[in-house]
């Protein structure tokens, strides 16, 4: 079997990343895995949870990178994986994981992944959702305070202090390392079209070169 092909999405936070990946499972209609940056956050039990309040989620080392790499190397050999699984209220990693099977193509979503070269390297293709900063705030906004039962407020002053700054200093440089970038997200049909003529034309030389049907 030939080796799945493993699609990187980055961008700001609310920029449209989950879009652009459930627009590919809809045209491409092949089983999928996806994987997502978010779960490999660093589990601080050794800090109160006032301290892990303060933590700066939007840094590169807040992740455990060198799970997610093993991870991907893993699926790259067709092996499962057990996805850990992240607690956004007390900032601790979950007892429980789930079970992630390789599949013909692999979806990694998340802030940072290209600004770690090594995890950039694992992606056949890697693609960068390039949305204004108004809109992924309220985006944001309503996600956290829906989804994640916080307050506006404390919302704010998280993207202030570190959603900001760390989009500067490592999200937005990191689209330089994207071959495809997509301004607008999911809204941008054209650009959606040339990610999957893409995909195709790559699982279609994978199938070739591995003497698939």
């Amino acid at each position: 079997m030939p080796q799945p092909v493993i699609i990187g999405i980055a961008g700001g936070t609310g920029s449209g990343k989950t879009t652009i990946a459930d627009a590919i499972i809809k045209e491409i209609q092949e089983n999928i895995t996806i994987i997502t940056q978010d779960s490999y956050y660093k589990s601080f039990e050794q800090v109160t949870l006032e301290e892990r309040h303060k933590i700066n989620f939007d840094h590169p080392r807040s992740f455990d990178t060198d799970l997610l790499l093993d991870h991907l190397k893993s699926l790259k050999q067709r092996v499962p994986i057990r996805m850990p699984l992240f607690d956004y209220v007390t900032h601790l990693r979950k007892k429980e994981t789930i079970l992630k099977n390789p599949n013909k193509i692999i979806i990694l979503e998340g802030i940072l992944i290209f600004d770690q070269e090594d995890i950039r390297n694992m992606c056949d293709i890697k693609i960068f959702v390039d949305t204004d900063a108004d809109i992924r705030i309220l985006r944001r906004i309503s996600r956290d305070m829906k989804e994640r039962g916080r307050e506006l407020e404390s919302i704010m002053n998280q993207y202030l202090n570190t959603v900001r700054p760390m989009h500067l200093e490592f999200v937005e440089p990191s689209k330089r390392f994207a071959d495809i970038i997509i301004p607008e997200g999911g809204f941008n049909k054209i650009g959606i079209d040339m990610i999957i003529t893409k995909i195709r034309d790559i699982l279609n030389k994978k199938k070739i070169s591995g003497g698939g049907k």
